[in-house]
């Protein structure tokens, strides 16, 4: 009985349509692949599908037929195998491309192309007037980017009657943005075991143009716990969708992190 039940479900299999089986798979695979980045293990790419949804330009789940065919598109335009379904092939060729879509080369900002945010803009009400800095451009791309987040009522962010996001308010506000390399060598001080994914040695926060913005949960935490949390949240969702018209781009790996990067942009 077991060997006519496995047989009847291959001639199952066999007859299914190819997006269907491929769907099949990448149920599993969104929480099961194993590969890893920055020297650290990962299970999984669930944490990756706002993102994988935004470049797909689709909005279907993640384990239904309709994405793997998409997928199965983008894999053809990629060069490599197309099945629709994400292992790590698929997966990595995304990662190239929402890395290539950050700062490059970093380089350190001169400090006549800094200045300091208001208080008012950081989660943290309390933070070091040392660590309010951003580059001049960045803050008012972010301003802009900020503005259009209030006026969509949708996500029902708390307004002062300016219009500004209000003291009450923590979505959207900073909480890191301009570094220092002596600032950042102290981050990894404090934390020596941490990956490079994790820490960087050389990081975009040189720039004065790398943003971390609050989009709920713990504001920086890197456990898959807390960012399940955060991409789930509507600001994360309405940034991936709306950033790059203001040209901010994502670090895939922190939904927290957006970079400015205006010729990217210009490109769409």
């Amino acid at each position: 009985m077991f060997l006519f039940l496995q047989n009847e479900r291959k001639i199952y299999a066999q007859k299914m349509p190819t997006f269907t089986k491929a769907a099949v798979r990448n149920n599993i695979l969104q929480n099961d692949l194993q590969w890893s980045f920055g020297g650290k293990g990962q299970r999984g790419w669930l944490l990756y599908v706002p993102l994988m949804r935004q470049t797909l330009q689709i909005e279907s789940d993640a384990d239904s037929p309709e994405f793997a065919k998409a997928v199965s598109i983008w894999q053809k335009n990629a060069g490599i195998k197309i099945d629709g379904i994400i292992n790590k092939e698929t997966l990595f060729s995304f990662i190239k491309y929402w890395q290539s879509r950050r700062i490059k080369p970093i380089v350190l900002a001169d400090d006549n192309q800094l200045l300091n945010a208001p208080i008012s803009n950081f989660y943290d009400s309390t933070r070091n007037v040392e660590l309010l800095k951003v580059e001049k451009e960045t803050f008012a791309a972010y301003k802009k980017m900020i503005a259009a987040a209030v006026a969509d009522k949708n996500l029902g962010l708390k307004v002062d009657e300016k219009g500004n996001l209000s003291e009450e308010e923590s979505f959207l506000k900073l909480v890191s943005t301009y570094r220092s390399p002596a600032y950042q060598a102290g981050l990894r001080k404090k934390e020596p075991n941490a990956s490079s994914a994790q820490i960087a040695f050389v990081s975009p926060h040189f720039t004065g143009r790398a943003l971390d913005i609050y989009v709920g949960g713990e504001p920086v935490t890197t456990k898959d716990f807390n960012r399940a949390v955060q991409i789930e949240t509507p600001v994360y969702k309405w940034l991936v969708k709306n950033a790059g018209r203001f040209g901010f781009y994502p670090y895939f790996y922190e939904p927290w992190h957006w970079e400015y990067v205006p010729e990217n942009a210009k490109a769409q």
